[in-house]
C-alpha cells in the first residue's frame, strides 16, 4: 500500500520509473540513490544503443556501448523497461535524447521523473566529454517536449533540479518519494565508493566523480568572475558560451516547475 498523499495508483506495480535526464546532471548519482533501496531494482541507460544506432551520434566508448547493449529500441521497451521485475520497484536512468523514433505510449505505464540541471554549469562539462556538443546532445529540448507530452497524457512528471537536490538531498527526494507513492529511505543519501555492478560499459568515460563520492556532493555555484582579475575559471568558447544562451530558455521552462529544495531560495544570478 502506498503512502497517503501519493500521485500514483497502488495498483501501478512493478513500480516502473523512468528517471528523464540530459547528461551531466547528478543522474547516476540518483541512479546510485534509489540502489539502496532493498525494494528498488536500478537499470542504467537502457536505451543508449539503441540511441548510437538511430542517431549515429559519435560517443565516446560508442563500439563498447553498441556491442553492450540491444539496439533494437522496441524490443528494449517490451523486455526490459516493461519486462519482469524481481522487485517492487523498478528504476531506469534514462537520457531525454535517447527516446527517440520509438512509440512512446509505454510512458503511460510508468512513473516519469524529468531532471535538469542550469546550463551554465551542464554545457561547459559536457564540452569536456564532447568535442562538438550540439543542442541534441543537451536533451534540454526533448526534456520540454516530453514534459508537455506526458501533460497531455494525463500525467503530472515529477521535475528535479540539479541545483535544488544538492542543496537539500533530503528534502527533495523525500518529496520526490511521496509523489511516486514511495517511503523515504534515509539509506538514499549514502552509499560506498566506487563503481556499481549496474554501471553501464560507458562508465569509464563519465563516471569518475560519481565513483569517488559516498553520497550527494554539497552544491558549489560555479566561480563568479572577479572586477580586474578576468574569469576565476578557465573561458569557455564562443560555441559553448551559444549553445548556453539556447538552453537556457527550456531549462527556465524546467525550473518553474521544480522540486525546491526546503528553506532554500533558487538562485537568479
Amino acid at each position: 500500500e502506498r503512502p497517503a498523499g501519493a500521485l500514483l495508483p497502488a495498483s501501478m506495480s512493478p513500480l516502473r520509473v523512468n528517471l528523464w535526464s540530459g547528461p551531466r546532471n547528478v543522474s547516476t548519482a540518483l541512479m546510485y540513490s534509489f540502489a539502496q533501496r532493498a525494494d528498488t531494482r536500478v537499470v542504467d541507460e537502457p536505451l543508449y544503443a539503441h540511441y548510437l544506432r538511430v542517431s549515429g551520434a559519435d560517443h565516446p566508448g560508442r563500439d563498447d556501448v553498441l556491442r553492450s547493449l540491444d539496439q533494437d529500441g522496441e524490443r528494449v521497451v517490451r523486455d526490459v523497461i516493461l519486462g519482469p521485475c524481481d522487485r517492487e520497484v523498478i528504476f531506469f536512468k534514462q537520457m531525454a535524447h535517447h527516446l527517440v523514433e520509438l512509440d512512446r505510449s509505454f510512458l503511460g505505464r510508468c512513473a516519469n521523473v524529468l531532471l535538469t540541471r542550469d546550463p551554465r554549469e551542464m554545457v561547459p562539462s559536457l564540452a569536456l566529454h564532447l568535442a562538438e556538443p550540439t543542442m541534441r546532445d543537451t536533451g534540454y529540448a526533448m526534456l520540454v517536449d516530453l514534459h508537455d507530452e506526458l501533460r497531455s497524457m494525463g500525467q503530472d512528471p515529477p521535475v528535479l533540479d540539479a541545483r535544488e537536490l544538492l542543496l537539500d538531498p533530503r528534502s527533495v527526494l523525500g518529496e520526490l518519494c511521496r509523489r511516486l507513492g514511495l517511503r523515504f529511505d534515509e539509506a538514499m543519501l549514502r552509499w560506498q565508493s566506487g563503481p556499481r555492478p549496474e554501471d553501464g560499459v560507458w562508465a569509464p568515460h563519465w563516471y569518475d566523480n560519481v565513483h569517488r563520492s559516498t553520497g550527494f556532493e554539497p552544491y558549489r555555484p560555479p566561480p563568479a568572475p572577479q572586477p580586474g582579475m578576468g574569469q576565476t575559471r578557465a573561458p569557455v568558447s564562443e560555441r559553448v558560451r551559444s549553445l548556453i544562451e539556447e538552453c537556457t530558455p527550456y531549462y527556465d521552462r524546467l525550473l518553474e516547475c521544480a522540486i525546491a529544495a526546503r528553506g532554500a531560495s533558487r538562485a537568479t544570478s
